[in-house]
């Protein structure tokens, strides 16, 4: 598997967009948990570009706007009309006094603060700030960013998220910005599959970027929601490979699972998905990436990196030849779904 093979989102209508199979995820560049030097930051983009990803993402969020201005500064080396590219609305970025900033995750960030907004009026001062630290005319694909229960705290949020999205014209808003053409897809980006279907069920969306709920460890998803998106040709831009770490450490001590201390029970899950990819002469962190593009809906998938070099490591990662053997063994031993969609079927079908 290649990184430059491409396949395609929104192919149902007249302007699909073209994603390479591995694309560039843009939140570490906005300085997540710790700061990352400008040079760093573009000889990553630099990296991902040479080694032909031509999908990068990125959002408002990220470093309160740092990720996007970053990623501006790329573009205008590679050329916007070579690459496609995503980024989101849910969040404006107001000026603020230096005690009202709202970093979440992020470090060395600008003096702004977040204030959600799924309105008419916030998704379009939303692309547009975006589109202003991009310095771009025009995204590929906008996303919703962050309507789920995970993200806001709780069901009831997410719940009234939505509707704010519908009922205070945010959808039509995206709607109108697709029809137009200032954008060829729309979705959204969260950290959980059951907002997605929901949303599914309320308006008609191209794809969505799923974060940690597709993966080697969670397959879930295959109970309703990733039939839906083949019976519906939606396509899926998976973030998270890795369950925010302990598929890339493996069960170490202090592996992280889900942005936090990975439970017992998931370290002896792992230990055991380990010595299978060890019986296999594979490590772990190629079949967590490699797996979950066995799933015909999963268009692309998006690792980040902090400097050139880890970049490159994703690169050969996914490049990296993996014994059929090693998931025919997984699902025998249980330890992925029966149902789930393999790299070697995918392969073999193609």
């Amino acid at each position: 598997m290649k990184v430059t093979d491409t396949t395609l989102l929104n192919a149902r209508t007249a302007r699909p967009v073209p994603l390479t199979r591995m694309g560039f995820g843009g939140a570490p560049l906005g300085n997540l948990y710790r700061k990352v030097s400008d040079e760093d930051a573009q000889a990553a983009l630099q990296a991902a570009y040479d080694a032909g990803i031509r999908y990068f993402d990125t959002a408002p969020q990220y470093g309160l706007g740092r990720s996007e201005e970053r990623f501006g500064v790329a573009l205008k080396r590679f050329g916007r009309e070579t690459v496609q590219l995503s980024t989101k609305i849910g969040r404006l970025l107001l000026d603020c006094e230096p005690h009202e900033v709202t970093p979440e995750a992020f470090v060395d960030v600008p003096q702004k603060r977040i204030v959600f907004d799924y309105t008419y009026d916030g998704v379009m001062r939303s692309y547009e700030a975006s589109k202003k630290r991009l310095d771009v005319s025009n995204a590929d694909i906008l996303l919703v960013h962050d309507v789920c229960a995970f993200s806001q705290g709780s069901q009831e949020i997410s719940d009234a998220k939505v509707k704010e999205l519908f009922d205070g014209g945010g959808y039509r808003a995206l709607c109108e910005l697709r029809d137009a053409g200032d954008v060829s897809a729309i979705g959204a980006g969260v950290n959980e599959w059951q907002v997605c279907e929901k949303l599914l069920g309320l308006g008609d969306f191209d794809g969505f970027l799923l974060a940690g709920r597709y993966t080697l460890l969670e397959q879930e998803a295959l109970e309703s929601f990733l039939p839906l998106c083949e019976k519906r040709d939606v396509g899926i831009i998976l973030g998270g490979p890795y369950n925010s770490g302990i598929l890339a450490t493996g069960a170490i001590p202090g592996a992280k699972y889900n942005y936090d201390d990975a439970p017992p029970e998931i370290l002896e899950r792992v230990r055991k998905i380990e010595a299978v990819c060890a019986a296999h002469d594979t490590r772990l962190i190629a079949a967590a990436l490699q797996f979950v593009l066995g799933h015909p809906s999963v268009k692309t998938v998006i690792p980040g990196g902090v400097n050139a070099r880890e970049v490159n490591s994703n690169v050969e990662l996914l490049e990296t030849p993996i014994p059929d053997g090693l998931w025919s063994d997984l699902r025998s031993e249980g330890l992925i779904r029966p149902d789930a969609p393999l790299p070697s079927e995918a392969r073999h079908a193609a």
